[in-house]
């Protein structure tokens, strides 16, 4: 690995931590204020099944909690799996969390039972852990394929909060966790099947009474217009997936 690519992965990673320790901060302080009013706020604001008024609770629910042990529950895994699906890149990352939370939110409004109430980040963290088992697979990368791996067998105990159970909200898990392998084919590195400089040069018409203009053989030196430096900063970005 060159320096540069280094330099790349590391500035990725700086900002995928700071990303998710401002999302821990949110929570957390939304938390202070949601408990101090009695818990009033995931009342008001979280999701009620086919409730049409309550829709909009899908985007609120995951910054909200029922208590101190569910917030701080969620919150290790939150981080663990929201670092390791932002690191690729947080634009795309921002994405994937937005189509999580709405398929999260959906399968709560759609299937949890008459009259509860739901909320909570806990569909999100299903939803970025099944994001990191496939991403690896449907990017083609070798390091994404074995930290999907290692999170699978670490954190197999998770596969049971997507069982039916009347302890958690299961429905808001699977959901979110389907979101998740669907936001890995949706946001998957389409680069690959069509790179520039795989392209094979363009030999232009022959003009009468010109020479015959010919692309450079393979392995001479580029035109003297090309700009080497940048040509090297875009591998680099391809290879590193961003």
């Amino acid at each position: 690995m060159s320096g540069r690519t280094a330099e790349i992965m590391v500035a990725e990673a700086r900002k995928a931590f700071w990303v998710m320790v401002g999302f821990l901060a949110l929570i957390w302080t939304v938390q202070l204020v949601n408990a101090v009013s009695g818990y009033a706020l995931s009342q008001s604001f979280g999701i009620v099944p086919r409730e049409p008024s309550r829709l909009p609770a899908i985007v609120t629910s995951p910054f909200l909690h029922w208590d101190w042990a569910h917030i701080e529950g969620n919150s290790g895994p939150l981080f663990v799996f929201g670092f390791l699906a932002a690191y690729r890149g947080v634009s795309r990352f921002l994405g994937v969390t937005a189509l999580i939370a709405v398929v999260s939110g959906l399968g709560i409004w759609f299937v949890s039972g008459p009259g509860s109430v739901t909320a909570g980040a806990s569909g999100v963290v299903f939803g970025y852990f099944g994001y990191i088992l496939v991403r690896g697979l449907f990017d083609r990368h070798a390091i994404d394929i074995v930290v999907g791996l290692v999170m699978a067998l670490c954190f197999a105990y998770q596969f049971t909060g997507l069982l039916p159970s009347d302890a958690f909200s299961w429905q808001g898990h699977l959901a979110g966790f389907v979101g998740g392998i669907l936001g890995g084919w949706l946001f998957r590195d389409r680069r690959a099947a069509g790179r520039p400089d795989r392209v094979a040069p363009h030999t232009p018409p022959a003009v009468p009474g010109m020479p015959a203009v010919r692309p450079p053989h393979p392995g001479t030196a580029a035109p003297a217009s090309a700009d080497p430096s940048r040509a090297a900063l875009y591998r680099e970005l391809d290879d590193l997936g961003l």
